[in-house]
């Protein structure tokens, strides 16, 4: 193990790239990148590996023989893959964000615990670090009747095509909750809007928290009320396919983000912060951390969100030193 490869699929991406040269620097000569484009994986001195083909993935498993983690930087179509990785004992640490897929690879729980390895979902920013927010701010209430999450998101920011996609797909699903003001240290109060980020399913069942939405809101607040505004054209798919690439091109805004957690029980209130520039970075840097804890620590075998591992909980304090803020109700907010 303390030779085996970690293969980062996606790892010449806008996230995979950190989280290859992150892991680079603490396992030296062990990270091999992959990904369905040969000719910039080899560039790198990776491998090819398409993530819609489970078998030849297998394959490439196969052929690499002595692979320890993997670390999955783009969404494959189906569970197929996790499947494949944790059947053979490999750990593995996803930063996806859609729901189906997640649930899908947790039910292979007993799957992973009977072949020794061990997945860590919901990791990132948002899936991610709200989840572990939301899991302080629900203790610190002693168990919170409702949670709402807060995200705020840099526009101007050069997002990949899988996040890019992402977003605009979950525009066009019907608003479940009603717009909310949030103060967002730093960036002042915002109009966040209800958005299916995974982590509001995921931390009704881990956290046992009936009530749990999470807002989206962009840095620029009139691109907030313009993208929200095209909430309905979006249902459209000829809508989704241009606003797809319009945000692939345009970048407008800055690339500061902000995640606030607020839980509630009864007259009692909680409330987390964490800001930073570059979510795309930070989303590398759990995956990163995520993966050392994988192969430095003593992870329990099975499938896990974030918030699950003990081990993970003080992540956004080991982020501070890479720049993010940590903030917590009573505290001064950072200017």
């Amino acid at each position: 193990m303390d030779k085996a490869r970690i293969l980062v699929v996606g790892g010449y991406g806008a996230v995979g790239a950190t989280v290859a040269s992150t892991l680079d620097g603490w396992f030296p000569g062990r990270v091999v990148v992959a990904g369905r484009d040969g000719a910039r994986a080899r560039a790198l001195g990776g491998v090819r590996a398409d993530v819609s083909d489970p078998d030849g993935f297998r394959r490439t498993l196969e052929e690499l023989g002595d692979v320890a983690a993997v670390v999955l930087c783009v969404e494959p179509p189906d569970t197929r893959l996790a499947r494949v990785c944790l059947e053979r004992g490999v750990h593995l640490v996803d930063i996806g964000a859609t729901r189906r897929l997640l649930d899908g690879t947790a039910e292979l729980h007993d799957v992973a615990a009977g072949a020794g390895a061990t997945a860590v979902l919901s990791v990132g920013v948002a899936p991610g670090l709200s989840n572990l927010l939301a899991r302080r701010a629900h203790e610190a209430v002693g168990g919170a009747d409702r949670i709402d999450l807060t995200v705020m998101l840099g526009a101007g920011e050069r997002h990949g095509s899988d996040a890019v996609r992402w977003t605009v797909e979950g525009l066009a699903e019907p608003p479940a909750g009603a717009p909310l003001r949030t103060a967002l240290p730093g960036h002042g109060t915002r109009t966040a809007h209800p958005f299916p980020f995974s982590d509001q399913y995921t931390l009704r069942r881990t956290l046992g928290v009936a009530q749990v939405t999470t807002r989206l809101c962009l840095d620029s607040e009139p691109l907030t009320a313009a993208l929200f505004g095209l909430r309905a054209a979006a249902r459209r798919p000829a809508v989704r396919r241009a606003l797809t690439a319009s945000f692939s091109r345009v970048h407008l805004g800055g690339d500061g983000f902000a995640v606030r957690v607020d839980a509630r029980r009864g007259g009692r209130h909680a409330a987390y912060a964490v800001t930073g520039r570059a979510q795309s970075r930070f989303t590398a840097l759990a995956a990163s951390y995520a993966t050392r804890e994988l192969l430095a620590g003593s992870p329990p075998p099975g499938v896990h969100h974030i918030e699950q591992l003990p081990a993970l909980a003080g992540l956004p304090e080991a982020l501070a030193a890479h720049g993010l803020t940590v903030w917590r109700r009573g505290e001064a907010p950072p200017a």
